[in-house]
């Protein structure tokens, strides 16, 4: 494995693109990993080939799993997206919007992908501050997957080197990331984030993700380059 080769995590919204460029900056050779999986849409998939392309990857993957088999959250699923929300709303238990086992399914995913491409670091762009109450976000859940993939991977368990999750965003707001992007020249433009976006693919502008979205260039003091359908 290599120290200087990275998997990334890529949704094509603003958190993932944002720990791309960071990668970047870093000096990583990047191999990025996107999923269709069965979600509301498909335009942040379109979003993901133009982002990965922007940054020239190495290698960008979009791997085509079925969670819709499962159902069980309003992204994958036939269950109204939450909308017009308050804050308190948001964060007074875990949304329908979460995607069961998501983020553990995406990071096994990713670790595969990393024992392949001999590369000893995965970022992803969680977040627990302004996110909104899912469970596989959190600190606690990253420092345990580490440990796994540590014990499951073959150059883990022959001691020749260390899988290292990345989490550079999970402590900072909403502002500070989009703020940290731009420093990098980021072009939140290509990015996409809405949970519910019409069929021109449009941002609805008033889901759970939309309003954290739009409230973190608010405060970051900053336009938000991408349109919506309506706002609140």
């Amino acid at each position: 494995m290599t120290e200087k080769s990275a998997v990334v995590l890529l949704s094509g919204g603003l958190d993932s693109t944002t720990t791309l460029a960071l990668a970047k900056k870093q000096g990583f050779d990047l191999f990025a990993l996107t999923f269709d999986y069965g979600q509301r849409h498909s335009v942040e998939l379109d979003r993901a080939r133009d982002i990965a392309r922007h940054f020239g990857v190495v290698d960008h993957q979009i791997v085509k799993i079925d969670l819709r088999q499962f159902g069980g959250s309003a992204l994958t699923d036939s269950i109204d997206v939450p909308v017009g929300r308050d804050q308190e709303e948001m964060t007074a238990e875990i949304p329908i919007t979460y995607v069961p086992a998501r983020n553990t399914i995406f990071l096994s995913f990713c670790l595969a992908y990393a024992e392949v491409k001999e590369a000893s670091n995965i970022f992803i762009g969680v977040n627990a501050v302004d996110y909104s109450g899912y469970p596989d976000c959190r600190p606690e859940f990253i420092a345990a997957f580490e440990i796994l993939a540590n014990l499951a991977t073959k150059a883990g368990v022959e001691g020749k080197n260390q899988m290292k999750i990345h989490t550079p965003l999970i402590e900072l707001s909403k502002a500070e990331i989009i703020e940290k992007g731009l420093e990098l020249g980021v072009d939140y433009g290509m990015t996409h984030s809405c949970y519910n976006p019409g069929g021109d693919g449009k941002s609805c502008g008033v889901c759970d993700s939309c309003q954290l979205r739009l409230k973190g260039f608010q405060e970051a003091g900053v336009k938000d380059p991408i349109g919506y359908a309506k706002t609140l």
